[in-house]
């Protein structure tokens, strides 16, 4: 499970939020919403280990993340609302590149499968990502939730970019994950048709 307690975040001289308390269990998901500039980021930062709260503690399993990081970043995956990909690999490199960075090997057949399950075939898997669409390189960004098994998936805007297809695509990816057991925070300005949904409001 993952839990936040009383916590508060600053920005500068604003403060975004103080006193939130929040948990996530295993089959359920969590969406956060607001409007621009409330804290919708700086919120997942926190949760996924990226930055610190002023006040208050987050929890995994019921331990403080901060204890051991490394296992809590072992057990998560974060996905930020800019694109993280290598404009000068191929959308099969960066997939791979990304695997590697994680400590694990990714073998080119399922590098593959997940970039197809995305739509990226018919050569676009091989092609630079700065040949593709910006809307492509939000695929390839989120093959990663195929290849990278975490137990937490913490999405800034997923769908940002996405086809109406793709949106589907990465609905119902996100629906197996939970309905095996996993967990996700999202934040996204759309309605997102999953059970066992949470909501908060910054």
């Amino acid at each position: 499970m993952l839990s936040a307690h009383q916590l508060t975040c600053v920005r500068g001289e604003r403060t975004l939020f103080t006193g939130l308390d929040l948990a996530v269990g295993a089959g359920e998901w969590l969406h956060v919403r607001g409007g621009n500039g409330c804290g919708k980021t700086s919120l997942l930062r926190l949760l996924a280990g990226l930055a610190s709260p002023a006040a208050g503690e987050i929890r995994w399993d019921g331990h403080p993340v901060r204890e051991d990081l490394q296992a809590y970043h072992q057990a998560m995956l974060f996905l930020g609302h800019q694109g993280a990909v290598k404009e000068e690999l191929t959308a099969l490199e960066n997939l791979q590149l990304a695997a590697e960075l994680d400590g694990a090997t990714l073998d080119e057949e399922e590098a593959v499968a997940a970039l197809h399950r995305f739509g990226l075939k018919g050569g676009r898997e091989h092609l630079p990502v700065r040949f593709l669409s910006a809307g492509q390189k939000r695929r390839v960004l989120l093959a990663r939730l195929v290849t990278r098994r975490a137990q937490l998936w913490i999405l800034d805007e997923p769908f940002t970019a996405l086809d109406t297809r793709a949106v589907d695509m990465l609905g119902a990816l996100v629906g197996e994950h939970l309905a095996a057991g996993g967990m996700a925070v999202v934040t996204s300005h759309q309605a997102i048709p999953l059970a066992n949904g949470k909501a908060i409001e910054l």
